[in-house]
């Protein structure tokens, strides 16, 4: 590699230059991806190297000599959760077992059946291998169905009532488009999903989006059930707006929160953001998905445009309101394995793991909002939950953290192509090896109690242990001292235990020492007292 003077670069910054180089292996790098310099930094020349890292071994590599400094790009260095040597006696990829989680729905059954159509993602590469379909929809059925899906996502189950068998089913939407399209196959579908319960007469349809942007998304193939061409539907939008909406406000929030906090004008500076009110039309959403299941009202069919972001918050909610067993961490986790992860919440492009493009059309909080309504349920239900704040804040730290791989790639044939389970450590081994350190103390469990929060602005409030905990002038929240005082009567409960186990082991110990003959009847009657 000839070296070059510095009269040949001039001022511009690395990132305008178009200059793109091969390397040996072929893969193409592109120069206006590497370090900013800093004004006056000149690039001296730049090498293909291998560097011997003292904790990873050989990294292949280019170093950057500036008239500052030296710079090495790795061309090769995975995400941390790669190199991960955390060891935990825990195995959390273990923890959600899609034929064990719909065996204990009670699936399947003479309704509904499980197919493996997808099980080399071939039907639709965003879905996960195993599938709950309607017994009546053969596999045929399905394929000619998933043509007229967006990215092929066909209507499948999440979730059954034990007792009235309603179901929540998730899709993306039909492509429709500006011509009015129908798919006789997909109707006959919906209507099949709608008789797998005979007690009722119509499907009930659940779109996410504002009627406008449904309507909108007709220009570019996509669009919503008509009831002139689906018979027995009941369709309703929910005014939930896109990803780019809730990337905003995030970024608004941000802003009334770091680095300065403006208490005078706080009420107001919150408003404007409108975090809490999207939280609001969220929650309202899942509300009433819940509602209409618990009811035994109707089915409900979930879609916004691809599936994978505000159906995942609607499905995933419901769920928690509805099933007791999703409140328990071991539950919850495994609600956040199913609705999120295998189904196809696009993690990486919301998240941008591993990508500097901060400006990325495809970022949005779509995750931190659905741990943000779970949190505000929590405070409503302070008993419900067998999880505390803590937990749901080392979920959101470790979503961006890349430290293991639960959260990284968009899919799960994505994860599996990379072997995520055998090279990378579950989030979830963390925390069940340390589960005392995430149990709330007051959870009581119960069964078949269904929560339905109040989504009104007055019983909503910022997530402020979250999204403030870093500003160094708010205080920080103390403890509740109920929960302090009920921590502290609990480490006393087990210290009196600690000891009343050290007693009897010491009282054993004498026991079984060789008695000494006893002198008298009253010694001897002592004794045997003593044993008692």
């Amino acid at each position: 590699m000839a070296s070059a003077s510095t009269s040949k670069y001039n001022s511009h910054s690395l990132e305008n230059e178009s200059i793109k180089r091969a390397s040996q292996d072929g893969v193409n790098q592109d120069l206006s991806e590497t370090v900013p310099r800093l004004p006056g930094e000149m690039l001296i020349t730049d090498k293909e190297v291998i560097y011997i890292c003292p904790f990873n071994g050989p990294i292949k590599g280019r170093v950057y000599i500036t008239n500052y400094r030296l710079y090495l790009r790795s061309l090769e260095m995975p995400l941390f959760a790669f190199l991960n040597e955390e060891k935990f006696n825990v195995d959390g990829w273990t923890v959600y077992n899609p034929v064990e989680e719909y065996r204990r729905q009670g699936l399947p059954n003479h309704q509904w059946r499980i197919t493996f159509i997808n099980k080399c993602y071939e039907l639709c590469d965003t879905y996960p291998a195993l599938l709950v379909v309607p017994y009546r929809a053969s596999d045929e059925d399905l394929r000619r169905v998933a043509t007229f899906r967006s990215r092929n996502r066909i209507p499948v189950l999440s979730w059954i009532h034990p007792e009235n068998k309603t179901v929540i089913v998730r899709c993306s939407q039909p492509l429709v488009g500006m011509s009015g399209k129908r798919n006789k196959d997909d109707e006959k579908y919906l209507d099949v999903i709608r008789e797998t319960n005979r007690q009722i007469s119509k499907l009930t349809i659940y779109d996410a989006r504002p009627s406008v942007n449904a309507v909108a998304n007709k220009a570019t193939g996509g669009g919503y059930e008509s009831d002139d061409a689906y018979h027995n539907i009941e369709l309703s939008f929910l005014d939930i707006h896109n990803i780019h909406v809730m990337r905003e406000s995030l970024k608004k929030v941000k802003d009334i929160v770091y680095p300065n906090v403006e208490e005078s004008h706080w009420l107001s500076s919150l408003e404007s953001t409108h975090w809490l009110e999207h939280i609001k039309l969220v929650l309202t959403g899942a509300i009433q998905v819940a509602d209409k299941v618990s009811s035994g009202k109707s089915s409900v069919l979930v879609h916004c445009s691809d599936g994978w972001d505000r159906t995942a918050q609607l499905t995933s909610l419901a769920m928690l309101m509805l099933d007791s067993y999703y409140r328990s961490i071991e539950g919850f986790e495994i609600l956040v394995q199913k609705e999120w992860i295998s189904f196809g919440h696009k993690f990486a492009s919301r998240i941008g793991h591993g990508d500097k493009n901060h400006a990325d059309a495809d970022r949005s909080p779509i995750f931190l909002q659905f741990i943000d309504c779970v949190w505000q349920m929590s405070k409503q239900f302070p008993t419900a939950f067998e999880f505390n704040e803590q937990f749901l804040i080392t979920i959101l730290d470790h979503l961006y953290s890349c430290r293991f791989g639960t959260f990284l790639f968009n899919c799960e044939s994505a994860r599996e192509r990379q072997k995520v389970t055998e090279r990378t450590v579950s989030l979830w081994s963390l925390i069940n090896v340390n589960k005392e350190k995430f149990k709330n103390p007051f959870y009581t469990k119960e069964i078949n109690r269904v929560l339905y929060p109040v989504a009104s602005m007055r019983h909503l409030e910022l997530w402020v242990n979250y999204y403030i905990r870093w500003n160094p002038r708010i205080k920080q929240q103390q403890p509740n001292p109920v929960e302090q005082r009920y921590m502290e009567l609990l480490a006393l409960r087990d210290d009196y235990i600690k000891r009343l186990e050290e007693l009897q082991l010491a009282n054993s110990a004498k026991l079984s020492d060789p008695p000494t003959s006893p002198s008298s009847p009253s010694q001897m009657m002592s004794h045997v007292q003593t044993h008692f």
